[in-house]
């Protein structure tokens, strides 16, 4: 069993980007791993903004990054890059806190123009920051992201699909492949 962070880089707790992370959260835990769900919109302002690397928060955070065999990064996508909330957090953390670490980057967006945000803006910082593989990540859509009433999450088809098989990968990259599971 491996430990993931699972980051929202969502300013927004209603977010299409966190419910869908949080719902893929449920996934990797249905198969063995501790998932540790991080929201960076719940880190205090000042400790961010201010950059103050010894504020108790960011101290935490860097621990649970340290701690994590895989990460998770999810972030919609504003202006074809990553949110800023998620870039304020990035630059606090240690130049190689991925080392040796599996990621998956995730996002979302309006349009498919920003389909490239993952490998053009998020994957070269992850990469620099030492992780010692970036998998295949995901762009979903907005629209094919849907909030039900009593909050959980519905993806079309198409995305689901795709969502589930990148979320596999990731899962097999920690070492723990759910289809040696099912079989075994």
């Amino acid at each position: 069993m491996a430990t993931v962070l699972s980051v929202s880089g969502s300013p927004s707790a209603s977010s299409r980007t966190n419910r869908l992370l949080r719902h893929l959260d449920d996934r990797l835990v249905a198969q063995g791993h501790e998932v540790i769900p991080l929201d960076v919109r719940t880190i205090p302002a000042q400790a961010l903004l201010g950059a103050n690397f010894r504020h108790p928060a960011i101290v935490e955070v860097t621990e649970l990054f340290a701690r994590a065999d895989g990460v998770v990064i999810a972030t919609p996508v504003y202006k074809a890059s990553y949110s800023g909330v998620l870039k304020a957090l990035l630059d606090l953390l240690p130049q190689y806190a991925l080392t040796g670490k599996t990621v998956l980057p995730l996002a979302t967006g309006g349009s498919t123009a920003h389909v490239l945000a993952i490998d053009y803006a998020l994957r070269p910082v992850l990469s620099s920051m030492g992780a010692a593989h970036v998998v295949q990540g995901w762009f979903t859509l907005d629209k094919d992201i849907t909030v039900r009433d009593d909050g959980s999450v519905a993806v079309v088809a198409s995305a689901a699909q795709a969502l589930t098989q990148v979320i596999d990968q990731f899962s097999a990259a920690l070492g723990h492949s759910p289809i040696l599971a099912a079989a075994g």
